[in-house]
């Protein structure tokens, strides 16, 4: 019985260490939601008025370009994965990259080939370990990335789709949005060629412009595109990035708070254990003392 005991109080000890650590984690990830959040606000305006902006130029005029000129023979796509840098965040990093598996099958059932550019290790370790391909990666920011690190990206995807030869016809973004602390939905959205008749603005952004203003277009149509274009794209990504990075820290949150909830409930259980163990082992003292005085009290009367 003693070396049960010993075993219940050893793993009573590595849990209540273990949940230590969870906790921490969990206090962690909640400081760090507050500030994601404040950075999602601070550029979505930002990212909706550049986007009416560019639909305004390219529904405004006759000028074409090729961010905004679909092709009808397009052959190959590139899907930008954005997942996480760490692990213990729940199905996070899981939901992103099964979204970006679906969007690839229906992708290929196109006829097109698809090219993955990933942020985040979790999604490159994922691919490489099942040799699926990336064309791309880039790691070390995913929970807190700033507008370089989506200006870096963005650099690369817009290179590999005006290429003239051996480019991409498509350009895909595979990104968590940020909808509650309980709620993180994994979605898929073409950045390029721009649909201009799908394009998505925020709901503040809604309210605010039902109808587009009227713009001057200095020196030309065809400059504002190429100044604007670019910036589109860079500032979808990094807000991609930012909606991406609040979720995974609610997702981390969530995860370790149930961990923290599950180490007390075992805790609890171990004790129980112990306790039972410490119980039977006192009884079988207790037992033992009597009948070694009952044996003595029998010897004793046997002499007399």
């Amino acid at each position: 019985m003693g070396a049960q005991l010993r075993v219940y109080k050893r793993r009573i000890r590595s849990v209540t260490a273990t949940k230590k650590i969870t906790k921490a984690m969990e206090m962690i990830s909640a400081s760090r939601i507050v500030k994601a959040q404040r950075a999602v606000a601070a550029s979505t305006p930002y990212a909706d008025e550049l986007t009416r902006a560019v639909t305004a130029v390219a529904t405004r005029s006759n000028a074409k370009h090729p961010l905004t000129t679909e092709n009808p023979n397009a052959t190959k796509a590139a899907v930008l994965l954005i997942t996480a840098d760490r692990g213990l965040a729940g199905g996070y990093s899981t939901n992103a990259i099964k979204q970006a598996l679906a969007l690839t099958a229906r992708l290929r059932d196109e006829g097109k080939d698809v090219v993955t550019y990933i942020v985040g290790r979790k999604g490159v370790s994922y691919y490489n370990f099942r040799n699926l391909g990336v064309a791309g990666s880039y790691t070390g920011f995913s929970d807190k990335p700033t507008y370089g690190d989506a200006k870096a990206v963005a650099v690369e995807l817009i290179e590999a789709f005006t290429a003239e030869t051996g480019g991409v016809d498509e350009l895909h973004l595979v990104s968590t949005k940020f909808e509650s602390m309980l709620t993180q939905t994994a979605q898929d959205a073409r950045l390029l060629p721009l649909k201009l008749d799908e394009v998505e603005l925020s709901d503040e952004s809604k309210a605010k412009h039902e109808i587009f203003p009227l713009y001057d277009f200095e020196p030309s149509a065809e400059g504002v595109l190429d100044a604007l274009l670019p910036r589109y794209v860079e500032s979808r990504i990094y807000n991609a990035l930012l909606q991406s990075a609040a979720s995974e820290h609610a997702a981390r949150r969530r995860a370790m708070k149930s961990a923290t909830d599950n180490a007390g409930e075992l805790i609890k259980s171990l004790t129980r254990l112990a306790n039972s163990a410490r119980q039977a082992e006192i009884t079988q003292e207790i037992s033992e003392i009597v009948g070694g005085a009952n044996a003595l009290a029998d010897a004793s009367r046997g002499s007399e």
